[in-house]
């Protein structure tokens, strides 16, 4: 098994390097920048590619081999790195990211986008059954190891590290996992993909898929299970930085202390469903312990939204807030590891043509109100704003108990 989970990992990790350079790093140095929170929310748009995968997903899992198709995506997005290096947005001044650099953020997605398509086709096919939990603690450890390098590693180190010397690394790193795919074992005994005899046409594929049981919950659970997670962990790290938590400080807390719980936490789920935990009660019980954090952060932000309330260099409240950042993300990573066996159980009933759509449900429901966070917070104020996250944050504890059978 280890043949499978190690070459899996390093691929994780590196499809997590976009998404923690633009959810860690990107928003908190616009929000420093001054940019309105609504302004950095839309910088959110860049992950639109994601959201179109299953325009070339049936590609992707009936054409050619998954090796190539891995091997050719992860060495484009070293390319398109390699060229953010020599294209460095200016120094200063309150301007957004420059069109050029926005068009190669994009570009970066769309890469990222069909890596996942060919990287989740190959789990699904190299995994057996008893192999799901660990192979899915894997899936998410390893993509949030990169989201933290990428992100709040970075954001660490951004006083120090040039735009172009930070991109020349990331572009190696691609590089080099390219280079893995090519040479590892266990992805050189994957059958080539035959051409189907009839066109691939996404909307017959789709309906084919929620005809599959138990899908069309799955996908109802998966689009809504990370609203309010999703908009309170994008506004909560921009509080803290309008209220004097400095970016270095925010990068490591945010970055790599709460990612650091958020891989715990995932760990923590794939040994508690390798121990023969069912992923509906597990979730159930989570959701719960999810939803309690949530207030309490959502509490603690009342209070420091006060008048003349500040966080100072060693305060209780400090604390209490960048406690509950890592509490969140703690509670979000055995979520997501949970959520994860639940949607892939679910592909494995599928053909194989149709073992993809899944995954952009779910950046569905985070990039749609990650986006309209900040433009939220800006037109309703935090309150009423976080009000409506907890709310979110209560909806899936109720969808658990419409379930189907076949998912018990």
């Amino acid at each position: 098994m280890h043949g499978k989970l190690l070459p899996l990992a390093g691929l994780y990790l590196v499809q997590g390097l976009p998404y923690g350079l633009q959810s860690g790093l990107l928003p908190v140095l616009l929000r420093a920048r001054g940019l309105s929170l609504t302004r950095v929310g839309l910088a959110k748009v860049l992950y639109l590619p994601w959201l179109f995968k299953l325009v070339w997903a049936p590609l992707v899992d009936t054409r050619g081999s998954l090796r190539v198709w891995l091997m050719l995506s992860t060495a484009a997005l070293g390319l398109v790195c390699g060229l953010l290096a020599v294209l460095p947005p200016a120094e200063g001044g309150r301007a957004g990211l420059p069109v050029t650099v926005a068009g190669l953020l994009l570009l970066l997605n769309l890469g990222a986008a069909v890596q996942d398509v060919a990287l989740d086709t190959l789990a699904v096919q190299l995994l057996e059954p008893a192999e799901l939990g660990p192979g899915n603690t894997v899936q998410v450890v390893a993509y949030k190891l990169g989201a933290v390098l990428a992100g709040g590693g970075l954001l660490a180190l951004v006083p120090t590290l040039s735009w172009p010397l930070l991109f020349l690394l990331l572009a190696a790193i691609y590089w080099l996992a390219a280079a893995l795919v090519w040479a590892a074992p266990a992805l050189q005994q994957l059958p080539v993909s035959q051409p189907s005899e009839r066109p691939l046409r996404t909307l017959h594929l789709l309906q084919e898929l929620l005809a599959m049981p138990g899908t069309l919950w799955t996908a109802g659970f998966v689009l809504t299970y990370k609203l309010g997670e999703q908009g309170a962990s994008s506004l909560f790290p921009l509080f803290l930085l309008d209220h004097g938590i400095s970016t270095p400080e925010l990068g490591l807390w945010n970055g790599v202390g709460a990612v650091v719980c958020s891989i715990v936490g995932s760990s923590l789920g794939g040994a508690l469903l390798a121990r023969h935990w069912q992923p509906l009660p597990l979730l159930r019980s989570v959701l719960r312990f999810r939803l309690g954090g949530l207030a309490c952060q959502t509490t603690l932000l009342f209070h420091l939204d006060t008048p003349g309330v500040r966080l100072g260099p060693s305060t209780v409240l400090r604390g209490a807030a960048l406690l509950s950042l890592c509490l969140q993300h703690f509670l979000g990573g055995l979520v997501t590891t949970t959520t994860f066996t639940l949607m892939m159980h679910c592909s494995q009933l599928a053909p194989s043509a149709l073992q993809s759509p899944l995954g952009p449900l779910e950046l569905l429901g985070e990039l749609f109100l990650g986006t309209l966070a900040g433009a939220l917070a800006d037109s309703l104020g935090l309150h009423l704003c976080f009000s409506l996250f907890l709310a979110l944050s209560g909806m899936p504890i109720l969808y658990l108990g419409l379930a189907p059978s076949t998912l018990a």
